[in-house]
């Protein structure tokens, strides 16, 4: 009989990116500094998704910071309205400004980003009206996204790392954060190959690239 203290290999996960263990992305994982202060709220169904893109961003980026949370604890309602910091909201809407680099605020920026569903990102500005009150911003409409594994609204949604790296690349253009993007992409080409061609092509009707 199995000891439950000590699962099969199969079913244990690292403890930073949350991967099978036989499939850890860690090894890819860049460590880029930031002048943006990254805060990615997360709805918490989407905690134990197989392809959770908001740990592997926060995981590449110095300083930043990921919440589990359908409503925010006070403390951080307190902290995004600090007006010793420049908070905006990375939320596409009739309300959003474009995303730019400002040299008029001196002030440290923080960028918050929603992570989970439409329906999900949108009940999270519902139930936290202190998100309501920031400025919100968004990205240049013509962005594509690399996220081949899902049925999204459009070719433009991105997943929260792609546009973490792209909000990022606007606010910081002499940095290069694309490395950001390596486990992301290893993440999807190892779904793939687990699913299989036949399969893949099945269910997502996208040829492969060469």
């Amino acid at each position: 009989m199995s000891d439950p203290s000590h699962p099969p290999a199969a079913r244990r996960r690292c403890s930073q990116c949350q991967r099978p263990t036989g499939h850890c992305l860690c090894h890819l994982v860049s460590h880029i500094p930031a002048r943006t202060r990254i805060l990615v709220i997360q709805h918490p169904d989407e905690q134990r998704h197989a392809l959770n893109t908001a740990r592997l961003l926060v995981a590449g980026l110095a300083g930043a910071e990921l919440i589990v949370a359908e409503r925010l604890p006070q403390q951080w309602a307190d902290q995004l309205l600090d007006p010793a910091w420049h908070t905006e909201l990375l939320f596409p809407g009739a309300d959003a400004s474009p995303l730019q680099a400002s040299a008029a605020d001196d002030r440290p920026r923080r960028l918050i980003l929603l992570d989970g569903t439409w329906r999900k990102a949108r009940k999270l500005l519902y139930l936290n009206p202190v998100l309501q009150q920031l400025p919100q911003v968004a990205l240049p409409v013509g962005l594509r996204s690399r996220y081949r594994l899902r049925k999204a609204p459009s070719a433009e949604a991105l997943s929260t790392i792609e546009a973490g790296m792209q909000a990022l690349q606007i606010l910081e253009p002499a940095v290069d954060f694309s490395p950001l993007l390596v486990p992301f992409d290893a993440l999807i080409e190892g779904q793939i190959r687990a699913m299989g061609e036949t399969v893949y092509q099945r269910n997502h009707g996208t040829p492969r690239p060469d």
